[in-house]
């Protein structure tokens, strides 16, 4: 009686056809991996150095049924004008409020307390976005 084996013997037959497989797409995938970190990296650089003017909003008070008071910090190149836009909302969800702020002073950052007028009692404010009076730099 002959002993059964289970697999072929180890080193015999080189590597198998799936470990060759295995490594490959490993490489592959490394590959993919690193050109899509790569890829993420510059679009975020690209947003980032291509934005002239950037706010946030630090805290908002709703002081009255008719306006909102925002404290708003501006981030900006010393040369670039162009104005930021705050909106305030009611408790459903709709708008009640809207404010352009201009900032076209030569300092790099600005902290400013504006104040949005509302046709109704706002629950919120918030910043639509910052536009360069030049438009993005690209």
């Amino acid at each position: 009686m002959g002993a059964v084996r289970e697999g072929l013997p180890e080193g015999r037959y080189g590597r198998s056809g799936d470990e060759r497989a295995d490594r490959r797409l490993r490489l592959v995938g490394a590959v993919l991996g690193a050109g899509f970190v790569a890829m993420i990296a510059w679009f975020g650089y690209d947003y980032v150095s291509g934005q002239r003017i950037s706010a946030e909003i630090i805290k908002f008070d709703v002081t009255a049924e008719e306006h909102v008071q925002v404290h708003l910090e501006v981030r900006k190149d010393g040369d670039a004008q162009g104005y930021c836009t705050l909106r305030s909302r009611a408790e459903d969800g709709s708008e009640v409020g809207r404010r352009d702020v201009r900032f076209d002073m030569p300092e790099t950052r600005v902290d400013q307390v504006v104040t949005v007028r509302t046709t109704a009692k706002a629950t919120s404010a918030e910043l639509v976005g910052c536009t360069a009076d030049d438009g993005p730099k690209r």
